[in-house]
């Protein structure tokens, strides 16, 4: 119904290349009925004989058994797959090593706590991996991250290792009805795309405090003639918009705030020091919790700017004009009623 599978201490079946025979699958299958317990297989693709063994077994309710293709593609795959097997402390059986299926036993089968699997993600918990093990995978993969040239290479063995060293939280949301759960689950999603965005590039003080603090430094640029000298201070004012509008819709004055702020911002000791809108004092906006990711400030930026210059140069720009609004007098009413009209 919710096409999601979860199964509780799975064993794990990692392989490189396609299962195709029943003889392949038959000693995975017969171990996890053996301990009562699913069995998870990652492998290139599950076809023919093995995928009707395993549906049939589902079918019958003999096993409980489920098929995910492994990520990645050529020696991506490869690794990724030696990563899952790190994690889960199994083997990958692969034609490298020259292990076959036909010989897999429990001590080649990987182990997790629990497994989430979905039609575009699969989420291992508490795999049984030796944390040495994993320790020492990790640090393997920093070195190669920081021998290699290629920003591809690097991209894709930071998120190998992101998966390996990174925890897994899972957070349940609960309300008293659907649209409660919904804006409920929005305020964690900004949450969590706001701590990812804070990990990559650091914090600022929020509140607009930061876009504030740098007006200063505008006023320092050199300026070669008036339209230059127009362009700094429209982004100055710009930069005190945030400040100002939060002010104002805490019944506040944004002006005497904001004016405040400038005057005081005299070294780098008093960046951190803004207006908390809830409490109406002056405080330290970090040392408040009152914080907002870098990267979502800088982009901000950037991208009214990139508007703002688009706007400019071009010869038009194209709006939807209001419609126009007209009371339509309501029809006359019943006999010795003609010519009354209401508004409605």
């Amino acid at each position: 119904k919710n096409q999601k599978i979860e199964f509780e201490k799975p064993y794990v079946l990692l392989c490189e290349r396609k299962i195709s025979m029943v003889s392949d699958i038959v000693p995975a299958l017969e171990a996890a009925v053996a301990q009562r317990r699913p069995l998870l297989i990652i492998a290139e693709d599950l076809e023919g004989e093995a995928l009707a063994a395993c549906i049939l077994n589902k079918m019958r309710g003999q096993v409980q058994v489920a098929a995910v293709k492994a990520p990645g593609f050529g020696d991506n795959r490869k690794a990724t797959l030696a990563d899952m097997a790190v994690l889960t402390g199994g083997d990958v059986f692969t034609e490298d090593l020259d292990m076959k299926l036909q010989n897999c036993k429990v001590e080649n089968l990987g182990q997790l706590g629990s497994v989430t699997i979905t039609k575009d993600d699969t989420v291992f918990l508490n795999g049984q991996g030796s944390k040495e093990a994993i320790n020492e995978r990790c640090e393997q993969l920093r070195a190669t991250i920081a021998e290699t040239n290629s920003e591809y290479e690097k991209e894709k063995l930071q998120e190998r290792l992101a998966k390996l060293s990174g925890g897994v939280a899972v957070i349940r949301v609960g309300g008293s009805s659907e649209v409660e759960v919904g804006e409920k689950r929005d305020r964690f999603v900004d949450a969590l795309n706001a701590t990812r965005a804070a990990v990559e590039e650091g914090i600022v003080p929020g509140g607009g405090i930061a876009l504030l603090k740098a007006v200063p430094e505008l006023q320092k640029i050199t300026v070669e003639d008036y339209d230059q000298s127009l362009g700094v201070k429209l982004v100055a004012k710009a930069l005190t918009l945030p400040t100002l509008t939060i002010v104002d819709n805490a019944g506040e004055s944004g002006q005497y705030v904001v004016g405040k702020l400038l005057d005081s911002h005299t070294s780098e000791k008093d960046f951190n020091t803004g207006y908390d809108a809830a409490s109406g004092q002056y405080v330290d906006m970090v040392k408040s919790g009152i914080v907002d990711p870098t990267k979502v400030v800088r982009t901000a930026l950037v991208d009214a700017s990139g508007v703002a210059s688009l706007l400019t140069t071009s010869e038009c720009v194209i709006t939807d004009a209001p419609e126009k609004t007209t009371n339509t007098p309501a029809p006359g009413g019943a006999g010795g009623m003609g010519g009354m009209d209401m508004d409605y």
